[in-house]
């Protein structure tokens, strides 16, 4: 079961996430739930958590390249 969670984000952020398409949408979200749940188990350093979710997203297909797109700034 998922809940949603409203998170504020600052206008360029909505819109970019407004843009996506369903499918990176879903992989965004499944990211940062991933790194929301593994933030809140303090028994685990921050650079384990950076690898935990950096294997998962790549393993769900979030690539390098679509994640620098998502992140960019332009």
């Amino acid at each position: 079961m998922s809940i949603s969670l409203t998170i504020p984000v600052d206008a360029k952020t909505a819109d970019a996430f407004a843009s996506l398409s369903v499918q990176e949408k879903e992989k965004l979200t499944f990211f940062l739930s991933l790194q929301m749940k593994n933030s809140l188990n303090s028994d685990v350093s921050l650079l384990e958590i950076m690898d935990d979710i950096s294997k998962e997203a790549e393993e769900k297909g979030l690539t390098p390249a679509i994640l620098e797109s998502l992140l960019d700034d332009e």
